[in-house]
């Protein structure tokens, strides 16, 4: 069955995105290991489209250095190694902290309200030990923390690393006792980012980096599947 419907020609680049999203995130989800090929006859019949768009995303593949073109065997998955994933986490450590600080002297009314239904919510699911839904939850807790810092560079920035890193994430979550330490950490960020406190806000978050950092290490997550 076609994953993506038909579009007329003015609709291509918006395919391309689509279909460069899709493979994006089957890789970071571990769908496609590393050293394994994508094959674009392959793929083009799977997702119903043809092959420019399949060519097109494989190519921005390349340029995010999640693929690379071998003479004579064509893309093959490289993906985000531990040592990525590794990197990742000391830049959040040293930047996330920043972003929860300049959120808590910029935050709206309106963010308060989302980052306060989000926590509620995350509760809701962390009880039922929904993972699915605790991941998509921390990520909203987290983007609306870089949005309300008001700086784009640091919100796209942070936005990505989440992204690249969903799998691992979800890998720490799955640790007995580490969601509910997540929705203990996330209510003091959110309680100093209330009280406009910023040291205390930039203080927690760091910490709650950390501590996410040496969770992945006792996990042993690696995105790739090794």
């Amino acid at each position: 069955m076609a994953k993506f419907d038909k579009m007329d020609d003015d609709s291509k680049s918006s395919l391309h995105g689509r279909v460069f999203s899709h493979l994006e995130n089957d890789i970071l989800n571990g769908k496609y290991k590393t050293g394994e090929s994508l094959i674009e006859t392959k793929l083009s019949e799977e997702l119903g489209v043809s092959r420019t768009p399949i060519r097109e995303a494989i190519r921005q593949l390349e340029l995010e250095g999640l693929v690379q073109f071998i003479p004579n065997k064509g893309a093959i998955v490289t993906g985000i190694s531990s040592k990525d994933i590794d990197d990742i986490y000391t830049i959040r450590i040293a930047i996330e902290g920043i972003a929860a600080r300049w959120a808590a002297e910029n935050i709206t009314e309106t963010e308060l309200k989302d980052m306060k239904e989000f926590l509620d919510l995350e509760e809701f699911y962390t009880h039922k030990n929904d993972l699915e839904q605790i991941l998509k939850l921390d990520t909203k807790f987290h983007e609306i923390i870089f949005k309300a810092s008001k700086s784009k560079p640091l919100m796209n920035m942070l936005r990505n690393f989440h992204h690249y890193v969903q799998k691992a994430r979800t890998n720490t979550l799955a640790l007995a006792g580490r969601a509910e330490e997540t929705l203990a950490e996330h209510k003091a960020i959110y309680q100093a980012i209330f009280q406009k406190d910023a040291k205390k806000a930039e203080e927690l978050t760091i910490k709650h980096v950390k501590k996410a950092s040496v969770n992945l290490i006792k996990g042993g997550s690696d995105l790739n599947g090794k």
